[in-house]
């Protein structure tokens, strides 16, 4: 399975108003600047997040956008559903041979269990000198 930059910019998005969750609306345009990112690209992926209910916007001067859940509620999995679709490695996996659908289900669970057990939450909080850390050998 290949995410695209759908999803990839659109996690991007829903982990930015993690980061800020409770400190009200972010727009687009700071989320755009801070990535480096298209803000034109940026509104297009907020319209489907918005309709399947995991941010709300905000209107006025100060307005922008928040996660409509709290972030612990909110997996990586619900993001890339609603931007990328179903979750399959592979299409027509019932036409396969036995053998090689039994080996797509497996990856395509393996894949769903990690979408739908990492929270925007994790994310969020993810400290990259930890995991650093983690592998570091003294001698």
């Amino acid at each position: 399975m290949k995410i695209s930059t759908k999803g990839r910019y659109g996690l991007t998005i829903m982990i930015e108003l993690a980061k800020k969750h409770g400190e009200g609306p972010t727009s687009l345009k700071t989320i755009a600047q801070t990535h480096d990112l298209s803000e034109h690209y940026l509104e297009q992926l907020i319209a489907p997040l918005r309709n399947a209910g995991l941010v709300k916007s905000i209107r006025g001067a100060y307005g922008g956008y928040v996660l409509a859940r709290d972030p612990g509620e909110i997996t990586s999995g619900d993001i890339i559903r609603v931007l990328e679709g179903p979750i399959s490695p592979v299409e027509g996996i019932e036409d396969e041979e036995p053998v090689k659908r039994q080996l797509w289900i497996r990856i395509r669970d393996a894949v769903k269990d990690v979408l739908d057990n990492t929270t925007l939450e994790d994310l969020a909080n993810y400290n990259d000198m930890e995991q650093q850390d983690s592998y570091m050998f003294y001698i």
